[in-house]
């Protein structure tokens, strides 16, 4: 079973002003962690849990989650992403230094968060792979890396991949980096009620069904300003990985390798107190049905 890490009750430091859960720094070991409560009737904690193991498998750079509880809180706990005399810049403040009336105080339906000035951003030389990571063959740049969190989100149906959902680490020496993916806990239908779960998985109305369901994700990232909505995460992955192929391969035959036992293994390291068995078997769900529909765009890609 993963471990349920206590957080000690004088652990706060301080508050995280990013998101809207209840969020706080403390040090323990020398180490920085980042605490974050589930808000009430969501699997934030589980989802995220889940994800992190997810790249693992993958081998996507991304930050590490435990599960946790404070003052009888759930959550999980995560380390900080930049050592001493680092910064981690997210993509709002990235890309208001490329377009000046960018909407930086602004997070969802911001339709000037684009692939293309993602895409200008990441493809620039300057920004070298993520730190510490040991890179693929074949990923080179961090818009290789870039459109593998992209996958990550339509396997998990992530719908929260806005611009404070990705960022730079500018190191102390002044070399920029791709952080590493974080974030993921809006994913895998965590905030469905256990009776939806059910009904979809049940239903004979295809309009109803969980097939129908995961259609249904969409990312944080429009095509163009002219955009009324975002794109399906599905979409936004294609479209990335169209405009580098190769990496769209090297990710997605990472993602063939991955085995439903894969999966399957680690919903049963999740202690039952922290997940339902329907919810279980509908995250399982849709990653099974968003693992067929991934691998389609690999003969796509060909």
């Amino acid at each position: 079973m993963f471990e349920i890490i206590i957080v000690p009750d004088d652990a706060s430091e301080d508050s995280e002003q990013l998101g809207t859960k209840e969020k706080f720094w403390y040090w323990q070991n020398n180490q920085r962690y980042l605490f974050k409560a589930v808000r009430p009737h969501t699997g934030e904690h589980w989802s995220e849990k889940v994800a992190c193991e997810l790249c693992t498998l993958l081998r996507l750079p991304h930050a590490h989650y435990e599960l946790a509880v404070w003052k009888e809180r759930k959550g999980v706990i995560t380390p900080s992403l930049v050592s001493e005399g680092e910064r981690l810049v997210h993509g709002n403040e990235l890309l208001a230094h490329v377009d000046n009336d960018y909407p930086t105080h602004e997070k969802y339906r911001v339709k000037q968060h684009t692939l293309k000035g993602i895409f200008v951003l990441m493809n620039n030389p300057v920004v070298q792979l993520p730190l510490d990571w040991e890179a693929i063959e074949g990923i080179e740049t961090a818009f290789d890396v870039f459109i593998g969190y992209l996958l990550l989100d339509a396997w998990i149906a992530n719908q929260d991949r806005h611009h404070e959902n990705w960022a730079f680490i500018i190191t102390k020496e002044g070399t920029i980096h791709l952080a590493s993916t974080f974030d993921h806990g809006a994913a895998l239908g965590r905030n469905e009620t256990d009776e939806n779960r059910q009904k979809r998985l049940e239903t004979e109305d295809k309009r109803r069904s969980i097939e129908q369901y995961v259609t249904k994700a969409r990312s944080a990232i429009y095509d163009k300003l002219s955009s009324n909505k975002p794109l399906h995460t599905l979409t936004v992955f294609l479209k990335a990985a169209q405009k580098k192929p190769n990496a769209g391969k090297i990710w997605l035959n990472r993602l063939e390798n991955v085995s439903f036992a894969n999966i399957q293994q680690i919903f049963a390291q999740i202690p039952a107190t922290e997940i339902t068995p329907v919810a279980s078997e509908f995250a399982q769900k849709i990653l099974t049905l968003n693992h067929r529909r991934l691998l389609t765009d690999l003969d796509k890609l060909r």
